[in-house]
């Protein structure tokens, strides 16, 4: 089990608390420069915070409070962690087999035993036969393959991902999600995994834990994030798209212009008449041809095709809210909607989800 718990003050704040079991694999996301590598280079060892502690499988790496100060700190090398860097970072002058050596060097072993070690790894990776190339002489998707061996090679403890499947292509990012799943069920350790694709964490992790400004957010299960985001600036970053505001009184919700109540069910949480935002999952959307008792008459605005997939933009007749829907080319064709076309909408109100509104500039949305 690995577990985080770090405070960093400046340069860069971070104030990060995040926990994975072996097996599981933990995505982080979040915007640019919002502190994702820094979690990895902090339980590397590669930065200290300011107080806090790190532990994995039950070794201490580092612990500090305000009192005290920090009262331990492993070095990098003294921490059973496996890398792997954005970029690869393969040494240009060495052969695939001799990068991954390096991490064996100071292991005790024979050289012969580091090399049957290193090229066991390369057998694993799928590229065997290519020990004796240089870097230079392999393809993206085999470099970053070169790399992961190498991260592997000493059997760490924990295994720390730092968008590695970012510079190649489509096939080849199948390929190694395929590989990466079949690590996962074999060495059992955890993996924390930075990725700016929320398809990708929703595709591959246990568990995502959303960072803005070095802060997280929320961590949860992909189908609850996306679902029931813990406020409206998470909701805002993972991509939901059908985000709104109104007035929660009681268990029932005004939409800001208009006329539209839903009954909604919340914890008892949210006071009397208190503005918030709301969202609503796709599977709370359906789309009909004909008028029901609960559909809203909506005209169709735009209609994207991405693949078999399409995206339809649908403004309210009664007001300008817009809503965003998703649905299979089919069922474009079922339902027969063009731009300009009057479609019925329904919104399933069990499905709505509520929280507190907060501003970006809100420090409050870090908290609630």
């Amino acid at each position: 089990m690995l577990k985080v718990n770090a405070i960093q003050i400046s340069p860069n704040p971070l104030q990060i608390h995040l926990e994975c079991a072996p097996g599981e694999l933990h995505a982080l996301v979040g915007p640019s420069g919002s502190g994702k590598t820094s979690v990895l280079r902090t339980i590397a060892g590669l930065n200290n915070p300011d107080t806090g502690r790190i532990e994995c499988d039950k070794e201490l790496w580092f612990e500090g409070d305000e009192l005290h100060g920090v009262t331990k700190a492993l070095a990098p090398t003294a921490r059973s962690c496996g890398f792997l860097f954005q970029q690869y970072a393969l040494f240009p002058h060495l052969s695939a087999l001799d990068n991954v050596c390096i991490p064996l060097e100071n292991s005790g072993l024979a050289i012969a035993e580091r090399k049957k070690i290193a090229q066991d790894w390369l057998i694993r990776m799928g590229i065997g036969e290519l020990s004796q190339r240089m870097p230079h002489q392999l393809s993206g998707g085999q470099q970053q393959r070169v790399a992961l061996a190498r991260a592997l090679a000493r059997q760490p403890k924990v295994l720390l991902l730092d968008e590695p499947f970012s510079a190649i292509d489509a096939p080849t990012r199948q390929s190694l999600y395929k590989t990466l799943a079949d690590l996962r069920q074999d060495l059992n350790i955890p993996i924390v995994l930075v990725t700016h694709d929320l398809h990708e964490a929703d595709l591959l992790a246990d568990r995502i834990t959303v960072i803005d400004q070095g802060i997280g957010l929320q961590t949860a299960a992909p189908q609850v994030l996306f679902q029931k985001p813990r406020n409206s600036r998470v909701a805002e970053l993972v991509g939901i798209n059908n985000m709104f505001e109104g007035i929660f009184n009681t268990g029932k919700l005004s939409w800001n212009d208009s006329a539209l109540l839903f009954n909604v069910i919340d914890k008892g949480k949210i006071p009397p008449n208190t503005p918030v935002a709301w969202v609503i999952p796709a599977d709370g959307l359906s789309l009909h041809a004909q008028q029901t008792s609960l559909s809203i008459p909506a005209k169709v605005m735009h209609i994207s095709s991405l693949g078999q997939i399409a995206v339809i933009q649908l403004k309210l007749n009664e007001d300008a809210h817009t809503i965003t829907w998703q649905a299979s080319a089919a069922e474009v064709r079922r339902l027969a909607l063009e731009v300009g076309a009057t479609a019925q909408i329904e919104i399933d109100s069990s499905k709505i989800h509520i929280m507190p509104l907060r501003s970006i500039n809100d420090p409050r949305r870090f908290t609630t």
